[in-house]
C-alpha cells in the first residue's frame, strides 16, 4: 500500500531506534519449509508480534490508560476500519482499497466498508456546479439565456 512521507520518517525513526529482526520459522505448517522473514515490530523477546498477547498487554491497557472502552468495536481491528474509512473519506476507490486491503474481490470490501462512504450529495452538487462555473447567474428556475427549463 503507498505509504505518505510522514509514515515513511516515522518508520525510519523506529527502525534507527529498534533495528529489523531477522527470524527463521517453518513456513505453512510446523514441518514446512523454513523461511526467513524481516521483522519490523517485535514483542520485548524479540519475536514476532503475538495479536492476542498485544491485545491483553499492550493495546486494551492502553485503551483504559485514555478512559476508552475495550470491546470488539475499539479492538486492533478498528485500525483497520478507521483506514479504510480515511482512504474512503479522501475519495480512495473501491477497487484501489480493495487491493490495499488484501481483499480478492472489491465487491466484498463495497459490501464490508460501503457505510463508511462519505455522502456522494456534496460531491455531486459540486461537480454540477463545476459545469455552470463559467455561466453568468440567472435567476432561480431559469435556465442560461433566461430561458425556463432544462
Amino acid at each position: 500500500m503507498p505509504l505518505p512521507e510522514s509514515v515513511a520518517f516515522a518508520l525510519a525513526s523506529h527502525l534507527e531506534r529498534y533495528p529489523v529482526t531477522r527470524i527463521t520459522l517453518p513456513w505453512k505448517t510446523l514441518d514446512g519449509p523454513p523461511v526467513t522473514a524481516s521483522l519490523i515490530f517485535t514483542g520485548s523477546m524479540g519475536l514476532s508480534l503475538d495479536r492476542n498477547r498485544f491485545n491483553h498487554r499492550v493495546w486494551r491497557p492502553a485503551l483504559r490508560a485514555a478512559g476508552v472502552e475495550s470491546g470488539r468495536e475499539n479492538d486492533m481491528h478498528a485500525l483497520r476500519h478507521f483506514y479504510a474509512s480515511v482512504l474512503l473519506d479522501a475519495g480512495e476507490s473501491i477497487k484501489a482499497l480493495s487491493e490495499y486491503l488484501g481483499h480478492h474481490d472489491p465487491g466484498f470490501t463495497l459490501r464490508t466498508y460501503t457505510h463508511l462512504m462519505p455522502s456522494s450529495g456534496t460531491r455531486t452538487r459540486a461537480a454540477v456546479d463545476r459545469v455552470f462555473a463559467d455561466e453568468e447567474p440567472t435567476a432561480p428556475g431559469h435556465g442560461p439565456g433566461g430561458r425556463s427549463g432544462p
